[in-house]
């Protein structure tokens, strides 16, 4: 009776298209869950997302569940998970995408799954990480653990999504690092982010995860954008 009072004050809405949600649909309406642009990298060991880190670091998989593009749903999906708190938009993404990466089967197995993480000072402006719930799927998912304190941030910079390219590479060199521990020696870990544009961020992070002795890096993001 009160969820259907609430529902009636305080309708659901499609987090992809705003339009109300049936009874029995959550956080995305059946029609945007059939248009949603998916990329199918995690079949392709040449795809598109590994083709960024080439001659820069060496990942065992990278892959991005959907294509990024501006004005378009994923990048209204994007919108809501990073600045309006809807943090379920991760977990269902993540819930979706992993029935797909199971099918993988790397040489050597996933470890942790590690967010690129947020600056204290960011973390406290907007008060969760919106790569958490999209991580925290992955793990659950895989059968493995979640990570958030091997990888951090020490230096606080501004968003890049509106540097060039030579600004973002620049402007995020020496910015993560790492708590060195000889129990995460030769892991294996999932680095994962909301998403892939130049890739400067999370080559960034896997420069700072191989300080490690006999790391491993793999990259997965929710979606995929042109540079």
């Amino acid at each position: 009776m009160i969820k259907s009072l609430i529902n009636l004050f305080f309708p659901k809405v499609c987090a992809g298209c705003s339009s109300l949600l049936m009874t029995n649909e959550s956080v995305l309406c059946t029609h945007c869950r059939h248009e949603m642009p998916l990329t199918q990298y995690y079949l392709d060991a040449n795809n598109e997302a590994v083709k960024k880190f080439y001659g820069k670091i060496e990942v065992e998989h990278a892959s991005a569940f959907l294509y990024f593009n501006k004005k378009g749903m994923v990048q209204e999906l994007i919108h809501n998970l990073k600045y309006k708190g809807y943090e379920e938009i991760g977990t269902i993404l993540g819930d979706w995408y992993v029935e797909d990466l199971k099918s993988i089967k790397p040489e050597t197995p996933f470890d942790f799954v590690i967010p690129v993480p947020l600056h204290r000072k960011k973390f406290k402006e907007r008060g969760y990480n919106q790569v958490t719930t999209f991580g925290n799927a992955l793990a659950k998912g895989l059968n493995i653990g979640y990570n958030d304190a091997i990888l951090f941030r020490k230096k606080y910079s501004k968003t890049q999504s509106k540097k060039n390219l030579l600004g973002r590479s620049e402007g995020i060199k020496n910015v993560f690092d790492v708590h060195l521990s000889e129990e995460n020696h030769n892991k294996h870990f999932l680095l994962v982010d909301d998403v892939l544009t130049t890739g400067a961020t999370l080559e960034a992070c896997s420069r700072a995860l191989v300080k490690i002795p006999g790391a491993k890096i793999s990259i997965i993001c929710i979606a995929m954008a042109n540079s």
